[in-house]
């Protein structure tokens, strides 16, 4: 598999925009800027890298869980996680995800176990240096 992002930057580094789209079309001309990265904590004027690292990192997992889970015979009805992304000084020091699942039949204990070994062979997971926490709990 091969997906294509294009990613177009104007300007300079603090005074620059950008627009990213996607081959899917899943997001067509998103907005970026340094503005959009470091001056907008409610996300509201754009993405930034790291967002779309966190959304890749929460989805991917997400998708390894159901697999490891199904592996091991059980169902998911819902997997939610939530990524948090720490970006400091240039760089990400840790994504904590935070999962809240709906499996039935299964123990808290089998659950955490299937969980850590999705966290340690997702994708997303294998490329990212950084510390990967994980908190999980079943509703």
């Amino acid at each position: 598999m091969k997906r294509k992002v294009i990613a177009i930057w104007n300007g300079g580094g603090a005074d620059g925009t950008g627009v990213l789209t996607a081959q899917s079309g899943a997001f067509d001309n998103m907005p970026y800027s340094f503005k959009t990265r470091f001056e907008n904590d409610n996300g509201k004027l754009g993405t930034n890298p790291e967002e779309l690292i966190a959304a890749a990192h929460a989805g991917c997992f997400n998708m390894k869980l159901s697999f490891v889970l199904n592996e091991a015979n059980f169902n998911p009805e819902e997997l939610k996680t939530e990524a948090i992304l720490t970006f400091i000084d240039g760089k990400i020091i840790s994504i904590e995800l935070n999962l809240k699942a709906k499996v039935p039949g299964i123990t808290k204990k089998k659950f955490d176990e299937l969980a850590e070994d999705a966290k340690a062979n997702c994708p997303i997971s294998g490329v990212l240096n950084c510390e990967i926490n994980l908190n999980s709990s079943l509703i």
